[in-house]
């Protein structure tokens, strides 16, 4: 059986918690930053988990993490 591939944009975007949970960054936070305000600028700099809907998706893409 031939090693499995990591999809290496996924593997750029994604990182694993202590627990194995999948986090992931905020999106929204690269430009067009003038008109959004400075409380939702600093919330989206903060990581989030992915959801449970998206897990068996990135877990195929990251059979290794």
């Amino acid at each position: 059986m031939p090693k499995m591939k990591t999809n290496r944009g996924a593997a750029k975007r994604f990182k694993a918690t202590g627990s194995g949970r999948i986090k992931r960054n905020k999106a929204y936070s690269s430009h067009i930053l003038t008109k959004k305000s400075t409380k939702r600028k600093r919330n989206l700099r903060k990581s989030a988990l992915i959801c449970d809907a998206d897990m068996k998706a990135v877990r195929r893409m990251l059979p290794y993490l």
